[in-house]
């Protein structure tokens, strides 16, 4: 009797399986992340439709894709996540510049004030935020098998989002061969960049609180890259910042400026001053990984403004350095 209820039991367990094997689990089966929609943009760009789980709603990327067997580049969006000032692809030549080259390039699009992390709790204003999850494990196994990518990957992020680039690396070991961090400030922790970090979040209407919880949530210094960089040790790095002079780019016939004087006067004070605080954030960052023995390439320009136009170089100066990483 035992021994026929255990042949049952194994044809049971076979009989499932089989089933597993050709019934195929549809979309609407899924509860989980899954691309929703792929729609050709011309050429080698897609725009790609991504259900994020996690925040329990779609998420729209930019995606230049050369072919099969490439590595990925993800490029994050500035502290408006893409929504207001445009994304890379608006802002920048990336579209031209990495049209003839083997590298699939995704810019996501969302995620304003949100550092591109996990927060704590939803926030009123921007809602659920686990853009951590999504971009570590929602989206690269989605993206790899429908795009059949290599699994070798690099992310950049500027200003606010090279914060989160950086801390994408630190906290998702061996995800990422290549990190560039342009103008951004990789502290958290200490009271200015706290109090730096609340009030950018607040022009959103966002409550930083709901992030990493009260300035004292060991939360924070988790998430300050200027803490963990030895986490970061075999990691291709590129470190930018300018010093806030006024540089090449500030000028009347300078895209973005387009010969609006109020404009250039605006990139040249705001614009500066962001670029000072951030260049007094960079350098003690390199200064950490130099004495913790880590290589890093970095660009500390000798003027220059918190604008585009530089961050446009950056992509330029850092791309043969992500290439050399992720083998192409």
């Amino acid at each position: 009797m035992v021994r026929s209820l255990r042949s049952l039991t194994r044809c049971l367990v076979l009989l499932l399986a089989v089933c597993a094997a050709i019934i195929p689990i549809t979309a609407a089966a899924d509860p989980g992340s899954r691309i929703l929609d792929v729609r050709p943009l011309g050429g080698r760009q897609f725009e790609v439709v991504v259900h994020s789980a996690a925040m329990n709603r779609p998420i729209t990327l930019w995606m230049s894709h050369p072919g099969s067997g490439a590595p990925a580049l993800y490029l994050l969006n500035a502290v408006d996540g893409g929504e207001e000032g445009g994304p890379w692809m608006r802002r920048t030549d990336i579209a031209d510049f990495f049209a003839d080259k083997p590298v699939n390039v995704i810019v996501p699009i969302g995620g304003r004030a949100s550092y591109y992390t996990d927060w704590l709790s939803d926030d009123p204003v921007l809602g659920r935020n686990k853009w951590t999850t999504f971009l570590t494990k929602e989206l690269p196994p989605l993206l790899e098998s429908r795009f059949g990518m290599t699994g070798r990957n690099a992310i950049a992020g500027l200003s606010m989002s090279a914060t989160s680039a950086l801390n994408l690396a630190i906290g998702a070991p061996g995800l990422y061969q290549a990190v560039g961090a342009y103008s951004g400030c990789p502290r958290t922790s200490d009271a200015a960049a706290n109090a730096y970090m609340h009030s950018q979040l607040a022009v959103f209407g966002a409550n930083a609180d709901n992030m990493w919880g009260a300035p004292d949530n060991p939360a924070w210094a988790e998430h300050d890259p200027m803490l963990h960089v030895d986490r970061l040790r075999g990691v291709a790095l590129y470190i930018s910042a300018g010093n806030g002079a006024p540089g090449r780019y500030e000028a009347l016939g300078e895209t973005g400026i387009d010969g609006n004087p109020v404009r250039l006067l605006d990139r040249m004070l705001v614009g500066g001053i962001m670029e000072t605080v951030i260049g007094g954030c960079t350098r003690p960052f390199v200064e950490r990984l130099a004495a913790a023995g880590i290589p890093a390439t970095v660009n500390l320009r000798p003027a220059g403004t918190h604008a585009w136009a530089y961050w446009q170089d950056d992509v330029h100066q850092s791309w043969p350095l992500f290439a050399a990483a992720l083998g192409v």
